[in-house]
């Protein structure tokens, strides 16, 4: 496992981008689950409804449905070198072409790429296998920013609006998936930098914020989904659409790590350890975020 942790750290930093039984316990009784006090209610302070009540009114004319609707476009359009549409070459786990409930469906492992990959990663891997893109185009500016929003955020908007309303489910049960969960625990866990920082350091136990944001703990369903839902995210800071490739990058950012390369393994892991976290509850789509 240390080696392995190791090995996802390189990749983090730029070196590689490749793709008991527990006795059964004995029924509470009826006393005792009337003893048993009911989960605290979150407490809001006033900043934070008052920021709900706004991102409430802005989900109604969401800026994201405009690039889902260019990404829907370029997704059924024969484009690149093999003048191919991904609509009729790229298989998001549910067969060539579907895209309907694949978004909540990943991460998961791709025996053709033999490796465990987001929508994003998947997304990219088409488009250079099946489409001819080069990788290396993609990388160059694979975020928005003010002017510009490259082809894959299009797409993957698109592709994560098909999963509108359905319930996260990462296949957790398959051993590749499972390594990857285990591998984004890990990193998430692991302290460095000139701070002595880890994801775990914001988003490890419950109650935490900087300045007006709150920080959800990744390790809770809960918590998990907080940093699942609305992604990819229109942002009202900077008017741009953004996929949870970048709010990984920005996050090693922040902890003041070098960034992680682009559709690199250790994005994948700790992707997988957050939305697999998540499984069970409802994903309603891309959103609006801070």
């Amino acid at each position: 496992m240390k080696q392995s942790l190791i090995g996802a750290l390189c990749v983090i930093v730029g070196v590689g981008s490749a793709f008991a039984q527990t006795p059964a316990k004995k029924p509470a009784t009826k006393a005792a689950v009337k003893a048993t006090p009911a989960p605290a209610a979150e407490v809001k302070d006033a900043a934070t409804l008052e920021f709900e009540k706004f991102r409430a009114e802005m989900e109604d004319s969401n800026p994201a449905e405009l690039f889902e609707a260019k990404g829907e476009e370029q997704w059924k359009a024969k484009r690149g070198p093999k003048n191919v549409s991904l609509a009729e070459t790229c298989d998001l786990g549910q067969g060539i072409g579907k895209i309907e409930g694949a978004y909540v469906k990943m991460p998961r492992y791709f025996s053709d790429a033999d490796a465990v990959m987001d929508a994003e990663r998947r997304i990219v891997w088409c488009m250079v296998e099946k489409q001819g893109y080069k990788f290396d185009d993609i990388a160059k500016q694979p975020f928005a920013n003010e002017t510009f929003t490259p082809d894959i955020t299009n797409l993957v908007t698109y592709v994560a609006g098909q999963s509108r309303k359905m319930k996260i489910d990462v296949p957790l049960k398959d051993p590749k998936v499972r390594e990857a969960y285990e591998m984004g625990k890990a990193i998430a866990a692991y302290r460095a930098g000139p701070y002595d920082f880890s994801c775990n350091t914001c988003h490890g136990v419950d109650g935490k914020r900087i300045r007006m944001q709150n920080l959800p703990n990744l390790s809770t369903p809960q918590g998990a989904m907080s940093g699942v839902q609305g992604w990819p995210g229109y942002r009202m800071t900077g008017g741009v659409m953004l996929t949870h490739q970048w709010r990984m990058g920005d996050c090693f950012r922040q902890q003041r790590f070098p960034q992680p390369k682009y559709a690199s393994d250790a994005v994948a892991y700790l992707l997988t350890y957050m939305i697999g976290n998540a499984n069970g509850q409802v994903y309603k789509g891309p959103g609006i975020k801070r």
